[in-house]
């Protein structure tokens, strides 16, 4: 099913949260919202779940204008994970008791979310005791039972320790796979976003600065906030204002160039890394082990061979 928002303009204490005159979020495949601390991201995911209401214009999901109703078709992975004192087998039998899914089909559910995401074992356990990386497979869990046609998650690898954090990054796209659901996923990492997206919005001070498939927006970011919010590095070269790659600097001269004034050194073992500044800009240069590094202070040659034109 599809998200359709219109005119949407949302309030608190008197401060614009969110602004959207019209956005559409397609049906069955996972959009990734993206946007800096104080977006409106969560904001936005709460008023599709029917959780706030919009002051103006609405939103609406499939045919239907959300109201509580909605509640049923929607499964919310929230930024905490939120658990009764219960174990783990408790909390998701009791989401499948709310939504009046019959014992032995939740018996089987139970068995096939664990399964998939990875807390067999962990069914026994109180819920509220588990490690971060433990809970958000367990809310994850938690979503796939309720195998609702739309999947709203806020942040879910957020707060959870490194090696947690990559495992999970691997792994969500097959789950997100397997959800089979309209998928409206929220962070503030472009890293994550491109990992995770089939189609991407940007969302900047509650508005909409890009939208589309993942490809079209980050390969065409247009403006200067939407480069910067997709880890674009923003340069000026002739006049013009350029969004470069992250891995797009290369050292030695080149048609479009650079000066780097070098800061820090970095020897990270299969790589060297130059730290420093162009035009007031912190970049990070990776080279390979066998280059010549130069010293703190120098200033050396950088260039790009592909860049986009930003307004």
């Amino acid at each position: 099913m599809d998200v359709e928002i219109d005119g949407l303009r949302f309030e608190r204490d008197r401060r614009v949260v969110l602004d959207i005159p019209s956005l559409r979020l397609r049906g069955n495949r996972t959009t990734v919202v993206l946007g800096p601390n104080g977006a409106g991201k969560t904001t936005l995911l709460r008023l599709i779940a029917a959780l706030e209401r919009p002051q103006h214009g609405c939103i609406r999901v499939g045919a239907v204008v959300p109201a509580r109703s909605l509640l049923r078709q929607v499964a919310f992975v929230f930024q905490e994970d939120v658990f009764l004192r219960l174990s783990v087998r408790e909390n998701l039998d009791l989401a499948l008791k709310l939504r009046s899914v019959d014992t032995s089909a939740r018996a089987e559910r139970i068995a096939d979310a664990a399964r998939l995401a990875g807390i067999t074992q962990l069914l026994d356990r109180r819920a509220d005791r588990l490690s971060g990386g433990e809970g958000r497979r367990a809310s994850l869990a938690r979503a796939l039972c309720l195998r609702a046609p739309l999947v709203l998650l806020d942040e879910p690898l957020a707060g959870l320790d490194p090696a947690t954090y990559v495992r999970l990054l691997n792994e969500l796209p097959q789950l997100l796979h397997v959800f089979g659901s309209t998928t409206v996923l929220v962070t503030h990492d472009h890293r994550e976003a491109l990992r995770l997206a089939e189609d991407l919005v940007v969302m900047i001070d509650g508005q909409v600065c890009a939208a589309g498939a993942k490809q079209d927006v980050v390969l065409n970011p247009r403006t200067t906030k939407v480069a910067e919010a997709l880890g674009y590095v923003v340069l000026t070269a002739g006049g013009r204002r350029l969004g470069i790659g992250a891995d797009a600097l290369k050292p030695g001269p080149g048609s479009v160039q650079f000066e780097l004034l070098v800061e820090e050194l970095l020897d990270l073992v299969d790589h060297r890394e130059i730290i420093g500044s162009i035009q007031d800009v912190r970049v990070h240069l990776t080279v390979p082990l066998t280059t010549v590094l130069p010293d703190r202070g120098w200033r050396m040659a950088v260039h790009v061979d592909r860049a986009c034109e930003l307004a």
